[in-house]
């Protein structure tokens, strides 16, 4: 047994209505590891519910799977706002939203985030308790400084894909612009004083930023 399916084997379940999402992405999509994946949901999910939180915010939805992971960790009054640019998802996401009965909970926008998010929180207005970046790796940065001055003290800001399949810290190897931009953004949140920050080896990479008052 490999390393990664023993995790797995000793991680609580998404549920049946998740692994169905996850099998039909990799029957009707051609990248389906753009899903976070079980392991990576669970933990969205737990930080969802450590925060108590009742405002999350998703930039990149794909086909609403990682909607439902945030999902489950959501208080009951709580709503997840997702923002996909790719309006072709749109149905797909909603299918899958009501399978898993938390179509109420989850507000879509379709459209470009970067100028959607201004609409939905004006700035100024600290009310996010956490977000989820999962989108155009080139955009990183401008996604991040767009939330930061809408997140509550305490907040959580966890970004996806940050080791680039491990091309991120292969120097030597990889200087092609995606993998450049993606350096320079991690490095850009180390030396962030707005935040406290942990770069996690799970999966991809995911970064976890904690937002100081």
């Amino acid at each position: 047994m490999d390393l990664q399916t023993y995790l797995e084997s000793h991680t609580t379940p998404m549920g049946a209505v998740a692994d169905g999402v996850e099998r039909w992405a990799h029957l009707n999509t051609p990248q389906p590891q753009m899903l976070c994946g079980p392991y990576e949901g669970r933990l969205l999910a737990m930080l969802c519910r450590v925060l108590n939180a009742r405002c999350v915010v998703e930039i990149g939805a794909y086909i609403g799977y990682s909607a439902l992971c945030l999902a489950q960790g959501l208080d009951d009054d709580g709503v997840i706002h997702s923002f996909e640019v790719n309006d072709e998802y749109e149905s797909v996401i909603q299918r899958h939203l009501q399978k898993a009965g938390v179509q109420r909970r989850v507000s879509l926008h379709i459209g470009d985030a970067r100028s959607l998010l201004m609409e939905v929180f004006p700035e100024g207005d600290r009310v996010i308790d956490m977000a989820f970046i999962d989108a155009g790796k080139r955009d990183m940065k401008e996604y991040y400084e767009l939330l930061l001055p809408r997140m509550r003290a305490g907040g959580i800001i966890v970004v996806d894909n940050v080791l680039w399949g491990g091309k991120t810290m292969d120097y030597d190897t990889y200087n092609d612009a995606d993998t450049r931009l993606i350096r320079a953004f991690n490095d850009y949140v180390q030396e962030d004083d707005r935040v406290e920050n942990i770069l996690l080896g799970l999966r991809d990479g995911i970064l976890v930023a904690l937002v100081k008052g």
